[in-house]
C-alpha cells in the first residue's frame, strides 16, 4: 500500500511539473525575444544606433532589431542607399546600417532595373556597400557616406 501512495505521488508531481513547463510566461505580452516569429511586432533588443557591423562595434551575439526605411516592397538598392545616405547625414545610425543592409541584399539578389543592368557592375555595387558598413561599424560617418556616393553613381 505504501508502494502504491509512492508512486502515485511522485506520477503527480511529473504531470505538475510537464504543466508548468508548459504555462506561458509571467512577462508581459509585450516581452519579445529575438528571433521569434512575432507577426508584425519586431523583437527585443532594439536600437537606433548602428552596432553588430564589425568586432569593434560589437558588445552582444544578439544583434537589435534596427528602424526600418520607409520604402515599398518594391524599392530597389538605390532606393534603398539614398535612404541610407539621408539617415546617415541627419545621425540616425541604425537606420543607415538597415538601409544599407537591405541595399546589400536587394544588389545580391540581382535586382537591378533592365536599364542599369550594362551600366552597373553588381560586385562593385556590393563591394561598395559592404566597405560602407564597415566604414559605419568603425565610426567613420564620412567616409561610409562617400562610400554610398560611389555606390549611386556606380
Amino acid at each position: 500500500m505504501f508502494i502504491m501512495k509512492f508512486a502515485m505521488a511522485g506520477l503527480l508531481g511529473m504531470v505538475a511539473v510537464s504543466a508548468l513547463a508548459q504555462a506561458p510566461s509571467m512577462n508581459d505580452s509585450r516581452d519579445v525575444r529575438a528571433g521569434l516569429n512575432n507577426g508584425a511586432r519586431d523583437s527585443l533588443p532594439r536600437s537606433g544606433h548602428a552596432s553588430n557591423i564589425v568586432p569593434a562595434d560589437t558588445s552582444s551575439n544578439v544583434a537589435p532589431t534596427l528602424p526600418s526605411p520607409k520604402l515599398s516592397t518594391n524599392a530597389g538598392p538605390h532606393d534603398y542607399l539614398r535612404s541610407a545616405r539621408t539617415s546617415l547625414a541627419a545621425g540616425r545610425t541604425g537606420a543607415a546600417q538597415q538601409a544599407l543592409e537591405m541595399a546589400e541584399t536587394r544588389t545580391l539578389d540581382g535586382f537591378v532595373p533592365t536599364a542599369q543592368a550594362g551600366a552597373q557592375d553588381g560586385n562593385k555595387a556590393v563591394t561598395k556597400i559592404r566597405d560602407a558598413l564597415h566604414a559605419l561599424g568603425e565610426g567613420d560617418r564620412a567616409r561610409a557616406m562617400d562610400l554610398i556616393d560611389q555606390a549611386l553613381a556606380g
